[in-house]
């Protein structure tokens, strides 16, 4: 894993940067797919790592969370309105669609607007699934933002910083709106679901912008 913020770390993976997990502190966010479990856990291994938190309930962020949370005795958080898909193993889809997904697992903690991760605020950007979360540090302003923007396309993987598609998001317009206001912050440091991180707040910003 490589540190791409003080106390942030992005985990490797195959593909590079496509499905990306984070420890923040001592914070597992998000858990890829089932089949990431392995490559997650030998990473972490020696590391304190006291729970783990997720930005949305789609399967290719929490399908290895059952496995993670049961063999390290972790507790489960996730944004208040993703909770019913989590706990039922199921995948948020377009206008509200629940698709069969990854292991279910019971959540901890039901987290929102405010509340304190690892040192990053949580902030509520819904759209891409209803109970998304970000996660952000004002003293650096760094971001993680999930998916309410791509890094790049994630099945090309190529491409620069743009929305996700349509189909996977169950209300993109919410989504964008989500967006407008993640840019504003200004983040420094951008750590997104799919793609390398931007350093650029210009980048960013340009990007968020020409959704209209």
């Amino acid at each position: 894993m490589r540190e791409i913020a003080p106390e942030l770390w992005l985990l490797d993976g195959t593909p590079k940067d496509n499905r990306n997990v984070y420890v923040a502190g001592d914070v597992l966010i998000d858990a890829g797919m089932n089949f990431d479990k392995g490559r997650i856990l030998k990473q972490i291994e020696g590391r304190s790592i006291t729970a783990h938190a997720l930005t949305h309930a789609h399967v290719d962020h929490y399908g290895a969370s059952h496995a993670i949370c049961d063999q390290l005795g972790l507790p489960l958080w996730c944004g208040t309105l993703d909770v019913e898909a989590v706990e039922e193993g199921k995948n948020v889809g377009r206008g509200g669609r629940k698709l069969p997904g990854p292991h279910k697992h019971k959540v901890s903690k039901a987290i929102g607007e405010g509340d304190e991760v690892a040192g990053f605020t949580v902030l509520d950007v819904p759209g891409h699934s209803p109970g998304h979360v970000a996660y952000w540090r004002e003293s650096d302003r760094t971001l993680i933002c999930g998916d309410v923007m791509w890094g790049y396309n994630p099945f090309t993987l190529r491409g620069g910083i743009r929305e996700p598609f349509p189909a996977f998001s169950p209300d993109a317009n919410r989504n964008r709106e989500s967006a407008r206001r993640l840019a504003a912050l200004e983040p420094a440091v951008v750590a997104f679901g799919h793609g390398a991180p931007c350093t650029d707040p210009a980048v960013f910003a340009a990007a968020v912008a020409k959704l209209g």
